[in-house]
């Protein structure tokens, strides 16, 4: 029998990192062994496309056609094979449920050695609501306000919905990793480049009229993204909390609100979306009621 304290140790395949404030790095080594295999099938598969004179298109030997193949094109189709098939694998080993696409960074990828990659995503944070309904429920409402013309008459007070968020999301405990925040910036700022696009605006131009740079108006909507995001998972967590759910009767009173039919049209191509928003907005409505 062999020793096994003599055979050479083996790199774990997956291991994952989670970082303090959420973000798992997911650590992946393929065997070298393995790559070869993934690209004599990426091989395969781009041979049948090459057009060579005298054959029919993928009729041509293997080796004369391969010669006609851009090593970069089987190195870039490689890699989007293996990267994808071993983060998919990863996941599913370490029980992970990541909400967001990964960003990728290859640490080793050279002919004849392992490949090895680091992942990074993040799970749906953690949140402890703690006491918010009792912090809630200590706001004072809005005077009432008597209503000109109408002796008697007395408007209901109110607590204002901006003081119930503000005063949950300062009461609640939740820390948002930081690659979600990242790709919500950038999600904002390729909305506001669009938005100066269509209007005509370079984007030098803008930052000169609010006297800022690059790095001031990122680092404020990365403020703004962080604060939306913990308000829209806040939110989603008291909605699970007490039961707040969203019937057909909604989606379709939703839909049948909106005037313009090529609108709805194209609202109603995303059910999933309608049901987000009307579970959003009975969340508020519970809150305003507290």
């Amino acid at each position: 029998m062999a020793d096994e304290t003599k055979q050479p140790k083996m790199a774990r395949r997956y291991t994952s990192d989670r970082k303090p404030d959420g973000t798992i790095a997911i650590n992946i080594v393929v065997p070298a062994i393995e790559i070869d295999k993934a690209r004599e099938k990426v091989v395969d598969e781009l041979v049948k496309q090459v057009e060579i004179q005298g054959f029919r298109k993928g009729a041509a030997p293997r080796n004369i056609a391969e010669e006609k193949l851009n090593p970069e094109k089987v190195k870039e189709e490689l890699l989007k094979k293996v990267l994808t098939d071993e983060y998919v694998s990863a996941v599913k080993q370490l029980e992970l449920k990541p909400i967001l696409n990964p960003r990728i960074h290859v640490d080793q990828f050279t002919e004849g050695t392992d490949l090895k990659f680091t992942a990074e995503t993040a799970e749906e944070p953690k949140i402890e609501l703690k006491n918010y309904k009792e912090e809630v429920q200590k706001i004072k409402p809005a005077p009432k306000i008597i209503i000109p013309g109408k002796p008697g008459t007395e408007a209901e007070p109110s607590k204002k919905l901006d003081e119930i968020l503000a005063k949950i999301l300062s009461t609640i405990q939740i820390t948002i990793p930081k690659i979600l925040i990242e790709q919500e910036t950038d999600r904002l700022l390729s909305q506001l480049l669009d938005e100066l696009k269509r209007l005509g605006v370079s984007l030098d131009q803008y930052l000169s009229s609010r006297s800022k740079d690059t790095e001031s108006i990122r680092a404020e909507y990365a403020e703004r993204a962080e604060k939306d995001l913990r308000l829209e998972f806040v939110l989603r967590r008291i909605a699970d909390e007490e039961k707040i759910t969203v019937e057909e009767i909604d989606i379709k009173q939703a839909l049948d609100a909106i005037k313009d039919e090529k609108e709805r049209e194209q609202i109603a191509k995303n059910p999933y979306l309608v049901a987000a928003i009307i579970r959003q907005q009975k969340t508020l409505d519970f809150l305003s009621k507290l």
